[in-house]
């Protein structure tokens, strides 16, 4: 399976400017190639090749007057960038067409010049990993790097990412081998999940307290933005209360991916089958709703993509439970079965119901042994993937 390794980069100025000049290279090969589809579509005419555009706004721009400093850039990072304008129209017809799983995909836009910027070099560009441990690219040089782990195999690509808060890193996608873990037994080990917002998630036997990275910098957050919207457009101090305001959400994010990479990790070596609360999180997230700051700062969504990931490389049962299924208000009592819980909004307050056959509920641990039953019920049905 391909996996993505991610490490930070410390470039020099001249490799900054160096970075800075692929990144706008990129970035108007892309919006001229675009442009260029988006012409011969008005016009009616014949939807230009990936080597035509190739050809046009890469070979023969380097050589106009106007577009001669794309020479800076290596080779292969325009056609990457290529490549994803046809990605991003091959995504958008797809959707179109109903073949392609998940939201609708709108047509690709144009790039802007934005806090956050990418370049892509395949091994065509012979980057490579010197003996001192430096990453080599081409027309870029040797940039330091710091290693926290070891990659599995040779890198096919590495991606340079320039986050909004001025930090560089090199994305690796490399191939790398299952990790199965060894079996445990079934019957003590499975678990349901039921995610929520006051409680990040109930599993068997234990709860994950919600760490609200987002609710605790809050205050500072506000402080700094504040601080922004008072700064005049295009002075220096501007930029630099932009620069304090990204290194905040970037330090929440981070947070947030490592509590999500620490629990997820340790589920999968605890459980041996795990079974997930399939919620709609966008809907949840959308901005009509009272609890979507709380929802956003949860992270739902990425922590059940990442367990799902894990439980896979790692060879574990994962099966997801379908939204609609009442785990909340369905008595879990042995020969009950009957839906008498806490239901709509007004019910979210209650977190202990009584079940006509006389058994007191907690609503989360409740929830958790349901979905534990049915996630059962659906492995043994032969269709995980629900």
């Amino acid at each position: 399976m391909k996996l993505r390794y991610q490490f930070r980069l410390y470039p020099s100025a001249p490799q900054r400017i160096m970075l800075a000049k692929a990144f706008g290279c990129a970035r108007v090969v892309f919006n001229d190639a675009l442009r260029a589809r988006q012409d011969a579509y008005k016009q009616g005419a014949k939807r230009p090749t990936a080597a035509e555009l190739s050809k046009r706004f890469v070979t023969d721009a380097k050589k106009t007057e106007d577009r001669h400093w794309l020479d800076d850039a290596s080779a292969v990072v325009l056609q990457q960038s290529l490549r994803d304008l046809e990605t991003a129209y091959s995504n958008f017809f797809a959707s179109k067409n109903g073949t392609r799983k998940g939201p609708k995909m709108g047509p690709p836009k144009f790039k802007k010049k934005t806090s956050r910027q990418a370049i892509r070099f395949t091994t065509n560009a012979r980057f490579s990993i010197t003996e001192g441990g430096a990453l080599r690219l081409p027309k870029i040089g040797d940039v330091k790097i710091r290693w926290s782990r070891r990659l599995p195999s040779a890198p096919s690509s590495v991606t340079v990412v320039k986050d909004a808060s001025g930090r560089y890193f090199a994305s690796f996608v490399v191939e790398a081998e299952d990790k199965p873990l060894p079996e445990l037994d079934l019957d003590e080990t499975e678990t349901g999940i039921d995610l929520g917002l006051s409680t990040y998630a109930v599993l068997r036997g234990r709860k994950i307290s919600s760490p609200k990275f987002f609710r605790r910098q809050e205050k500072k957050l506000r402080r700094a933005q504040r601080k922004l919207s008072r700064a005049q457009k295009g002075s220096s101090n501007r930029r630099k209360a932009k620069l304090a305001v990204s290194k905040i959400h970037a330090k929440i994010a981070d947070k947030r991916r490592d509590f999500i990479e620490q629990e997820t990790t340790k589920i999968t070596r605890e459980s041996q089958a795990v079974y997930l609360e399939d919620l709609n999180v966008k809907g949840m997230g959308s901005k009509k709703g009272k609890r979507a700051k709380s929802v956003h700062d949860q992270s739902l969504g990425m922590f059940a993509r990442t367990l799902e990931a894990k439980c896979a490389r790692y060879r574990r049962t994962f099966a997801k439970v379908d939204r609609f299924f009442p785990s909340t208000q369905l008595c879990s009592a042995p020969g009950c079965g009957s839906i008498e819980g806490p239901k709509g909004l007004e019910g979210l307050k209650i977190r202990k119901w009584t079940c006509s056959c006389g058994t007191v509920h907690d609503r989360d641990e409740n929830a958790e042994r349901n979905i534990r039953r049915e996630g059962r019920r659906i492995v043994a049905e032969g269709r995980p993937d629900t």
